[in-house]
């Protein structure tokens, strides 16, 4: 027997749905009849991909616990809550010891905290709040009640000169993805981690300057050469949440590249 979860007819919460992969991943739920709640702080954006695809729009902080559960209701209201992706997060580059040796100098433990909450922990708080309301459901043909994917970045494994805090959350991420996967394996549903290498995502700019950095950048990917597009990693979401065989497993989506130091 073939197992594949049916998408059709489900709800879906997908955070940092606004832009880049995450609005992919929405896009594709929905093309394949989810109903998907975009959840997100850009209001405006969200609330237009929601319309655009059919959805509804939560405007959340993944900081902030109330707004998940209320988001998490949301798509329980639309369907049966059986898809959540985790694609919020945030980017940060310092050294962890300044050129002074001073102390001030080292690096900001506030902005290290900053994106360790926004990135691991409320990635961890979407899922465990998300996974709960999944439990309460009966199980689908395929004996799963739903599937979760979280976005984390190879900088996990080769995180780069300035990454400390960064790579600190991607690997969190990739560090939970079996112990939860287990716990969640109770009440069958599958944890999955993506690892996107170089995406062309809003993360570089606009305009040419950013044009001609991203062509630059894409020459270190080993085959294609080229940035890869939020279609292709929300591809691989796809297939992590439809094949019920797919289980506590991390895939880099990052056309072969390793990252040097800098």
């Amino acid at each position: 027997m073939l197992g594949r979860m049916e998408i059709n007819g489900v709800s879906a919460v997908v955070t940092g749905a606004a832009s880049g992969i995450g609005a992919a991943v929405a896009r594709q739920l929905a093309d394949r009849g989810a109903k998907v709640v975009v959840a997100d702080l850009q209001a405006d954006k969200g609330e237009a991909l929601a319309k655009e695809i059919g959805g509804a729009f939560a405007r959340v902080d993944v900081t902030d616990t109330d707004q998940i559960k209320a988001a998490v209701e949301q798509a329980t209201a639309l369907g049966p809550l059986r898809v959540c992706v985790n694609s919020a997060g945030i980017g940060w580059a310092q050294r962890t010891i300044g050129k002074d040796g001073e102390y001030d100098s080292a690096h900001d433990l506030d902005a290290y905290r900053r994106v360790i909450a926004i990135n691991l922990i409320g990635t961890f708080d979407t899922l465990r709040l998300a996974a709960t309301a999944m439990s309460r459901l009966e199980p689908t043909d395929t004996g799963e009640r739903g599937a979760i994917v979280n976005v984390a970045s190879v900088a996990a494994f080769d995180g780069q000169i300035g990454q400390a805090a960064y790579s600190s959350s991607k690997g969190g991420i990739v560090g939970m993805t079996l112990p939860v996967a287990r716990d969640l394996s109770a009440v069958g549903i599958r944890l999955n981690t993506v690892a996107p290498g170089l995406i062309d995502t809003p993360i570089y700019g606009e305009g040419e300057q950013s044009e001609q950095f991203k062509a630059h950048l894409g020459q270190s990917v080993l085959f294609p050469k080229r940035l890869g597009v939020p279609d292709e990693l929300a591809a691989m979401v796809l297939a992590c949440l439809t094949n019920s065989y797919l289980n506590a497993e991390t895939i880099r989506v990052d056309g072969g590249i390793r990252m040097p130091p800098k």
